[in-house]
């Protein structure tokens, strides 16, 4: 079974699944980082499957929502899409059985 992707609207999926508007929209360079990334997500069958990736959990108002560098200060960002999530006993998202995600934006980190 591999991670099985959502969007959070019609635009985001049109921007990750069209190389021709994520390349006028991001830039040749970030498109093509972002194919490569999508390409790691749909091979994965759980988050902890990218580990060579280096997901990291963002904090503050975005608790519980991941990253994933893109490059030039961009990344991806995506949270948990489960009706129940896993979590660890601390209270923390299980990220090793989270195997339903949402991308929720793809953002410059420098803005």
């Amino acid at each position: 079974m591999t991670l099985e992707i959502s969007f959070a609207d019609k635009l985001l999926r049109q921007l990750c699944e069209n190389e021709a508007i994520a390349k006028r929209k991001l830039g040749t360079k970030v498109a093509e980082k972002l194919k490569r990334r999508l390409a790691d997500l749909r091979a994965a069958t759980c988050i902890k499957d990218l580990a060579t990736v280096r997901p990291y959990e963002l904090e503050g108002i975005h608790q519980k929502q991941i990253a994933l560098d893109l490059c030039d200060d961009y990344r991806i960002v995506l949270c948990a899409n489960h009706n129940s999530v896993p979590l660890l006993d601390s209270g923390a998202i299980d990220w090793s059985m989270v195997n339903r995600v949402k991308i929720l934006r793809i953002e410059g980190t420098h803005d």
